[in-house]
C-alpha cells in the first residue's frame, strides 16, 4: 500500500494518491500529517485511487476521532477511482452522514473532479 499527499495552495486542495491496499494505520499517518493544513480553514480533498485493492479488515476502522476534529474545516471532497468501488468507497466515507458533499468519479475523470471541487 501506498499513500502519499501534497497541498496545492493555489486551488486549496489536498490531494490524496492511494495505491494497493489501505491500512487503516497508513491512513492515519497520513491524515495527522496533512491535518495542519486541514485546520487552516476551508479545505477541498481529493483522493486518487490508482491500482487499489481494498481496505485491510485487521484494522480500527471505526476510529471516527479524525472526523470529528476535522469535519468542521472540509468543504468537499472527490474521489477517483475505479467504478466498482464506488458504493464501498461512500460506505467507507460516510457520504451523507458528514457536512459536506462527498462525489466519486470515474479514473479518467479527475478534471472533471477537480473542476467540481472548485465549482
Amino acid at each position: 500500500m501506498s499513500i502519499k499527499w501534497e497541498y496545492e495552495e493555489d486551488n486549496e486542495i489536498l490531494v490524496f494518491q492511494v495505491s494497493g491496499n489501505l491500512s487503516f494505520t497508513e491512513l492515519n499517518n497520513a491524515q495527522l500529517e496533512a491535518e495542519k493544513i486541514i485546520q487552516q480553514g476551508r479545505i477541498k480533498i481529493l483522493t486518487v485511487a490508482e491500482n487499489f485493492t481494498g481496505w485491510d479488515d485487521k484494522d480500527e476502522w471505526e476510529d471516527l476521532t479524525f472526523m470529528d476534529r476535522n469535519d468542521q474545516f472540509i468543504e468537499k471532497m472527490a474521489i477517483v477511482g475505479d467504478p466498482k468501488w464506488k458504493e464501498l468507497t461512500y460506505a467507507f466515507t460516510l457520504k451523507g452522514l458528514r457536512n459536506f458533499p462527498i462525489e466519486y468519479f470515474e479514473e479518467d475523470h479527475e478534471e472533471f473532479a477537480r473542476t467540481w471541487l472548485t465549482e
